[in-house]
């Protein structure tokens, strides 16, 4: 039998063919509350057992699957519901041992030879070490600190504080001074006003021709009076050269120099 590399890490009671153990390997964890197992050639943690398979230290044909089956029904008992989750780990081991063995000590039929070409121990291998690394990640998760258990919120009434203003101080030359600036740049500014217009073009076209239609004929002077100043006689003007440009005036004279008349058209 092989012998295996173990450290200084922990002391657990374990006895292998007459050798005891006081020490695990490095790359074996142990959970507290393990399944002790006691057999023949081996007794200690079912953990430790199948560390010793794997590692080839302890054929699996040499085991009493039923005397583990047993002590495992007893654990349960004793264990009650304290640590469910563990006893399934354990119910999960016991099963593949006794696969594994039962594969082991069935004859192999010629024509399945080709089947069974892998070692059916490797499939423990392989679920032991993803179940090894299962539980580093959770040992390491529970190492975490975690908040109420290692961390604790602390909650702390923040005090009403009053606001106070500072005014700044000023001089009441300086707000003359700021109140010149403000005015004088209020002069600075031109707004623009938009303002009706007084007389419309518009409107005046239309005063003309409803003259026109009352008497018929006009003479140029009728259409201005002195009350209307010059805006007037600009807007007058205009309303006429618009009436004739659209052809609703004729606008007549005689001779050079006479008067100018106008008419509907």
């Amino acid at each position: 039998m092989e012998t295996v590399e173990l450290s200084n890490r922990s002391e657990i009671k374990a006895v292998v063919d007459g050798k005891e153990f006081t020490q695990i390997p490095d790359d074996l964890f142990i959970p507290p509350d393990a399944l002790e197992v006691l057999l023949d050639s081996f007794s200690g943690p079912l953990d430790l057992l199948l560390y010793l398979i794997r590692k080839q230290n302890i054929d699996i044909l040499d085991i009493p699957i039923v005397s583990i089956t047993k002590q495992y029904l007893h654990y349960i008992q004793l264990m009650e519901c304290r640590r469910l989750e563990l006893a399934a780990d354990y119910l999960l081991m016991a099963a593949m041992l006794a696969e594994i063995k039962s594969r082991l000590l069935l004859p192999i039929s010629p024509s399945n030879e080709e089947e069974e070409d892998d070692d059916p121990r490797m499939t423990l291998v392989r679920r032991l070490q993803a179940y090894e690394q299962i539980k580093q990640a959770a040992q390491l998760l529970d190492a975490l600190p975690r908040q109420e258990r290692d961390n604790f919120l602390i909650q702390l009434d923040t005090p009403e504080m009053e606001m106070i203003k500072v005014h700044p101080e000023v001089e009441f030359a300086d707000l003359i001074e700021a109140m010149k600036f403000f005015l004088k740049r209020e002069e600075q500014v031109s707004h623009h006003v938009i303002s009706r217009e007084a007389m419309s073009v518009r409107e005046r076209m239309g005063a003309i021709l409803q003259q026109l239609q009352e008497n018929k004929v006009l003479e140029f002077k009728q259409l201005f009076t002195l009350e209307e100043g010059r805006m007037g006689l600009v807007v007058s003007l205009l309303a006429i050269l618009e009436l004739a440009r659209q052809f609703l005036v004729v606008i007549t004279q005689n001779e050079a120099f006479s008067s100018i008349h106008l008419q509907a058209a």
